[in-house]
């Protein structure tokens, strides 16, 4: 099945940009731009995990961090050093935990991070379409397209509330277990 991307503000014509202002715009904007601030501000934390899973300094902790290119891949890092013998067993359980928790958040956080936004002239009704290509057997699905209600609102806020608790249970594990910081 064959769509048409949906026109996004930045490449509609500068008039109809200009009308794209309305409330609901306005609030999916600055949810979205807190589901990234949390998630990103909850990311680095696992920098704290590292340093202190593999018994190294801060330091060389964000090098391997920043040598990682994904979240995915900095998840799988915790996990492994965590899985390690030489992990406590109380350690094992609680990191996994939150590896666990910040995965099923990663799904949400990475919908909305890799999608394109549309919306109505008056900027009240918007949809998704996610970039995303699904390969079938005789041919390809790509750009998905999802209404932005009150219900996917609701899971975004639900989403940062989640990522909140996770960056709380971080740092209680990190002052727990004096992880270097």
């Amino acid at each position: 099945m064959e769509r048409k991307a949906a026109l996004t503000t930045t490449t509609q014509p500068q008039a109809k940009r200009d009308a794209v202002t309305g409330p609901r715009f306005q609030e999916i904007l600055l949810l979205i731009g807190q589901l990234n601030y949390t998630w990103t501000n909850t990311e680095s934390l696992l920098i704290y995990l590292i340093a202190g899973l593999a018994r190294v300094d801060k330091e060389t902790a964000i090098v391997i961090f920043l040598t990682l290119n994904t979240t995915r891949a900095r998840i799988e890092l915790v996990e492994r050093l965590t899985k390690l013998a030489k992990t406590p067993t109380e350690h094992r359980r609680e990191i996994l935990a939150i590896t666990e928790q910040l995965t099923k958040q990663a799904k949400l956080r990475n919908k909305y991070s890799h999608c394109i936004y549309s919306f109505d002239e008056a900027g009240m009704s918007g949809s998704t379409q996610l970039m995303r290509i699904f390969d079938e057997k005789d041919g390809i699905k790509y750009g998905k397209v999802e209404e932005l209600n009150d219900i996917e609102v609701g899971k975004v806020k639900n989403c940062i509330n989640e990522i909140q608790k996770i960056n709380q249970n971080i740092w209680s594990i990190v002052r727990k277990y004096s992880y270097p910081c």
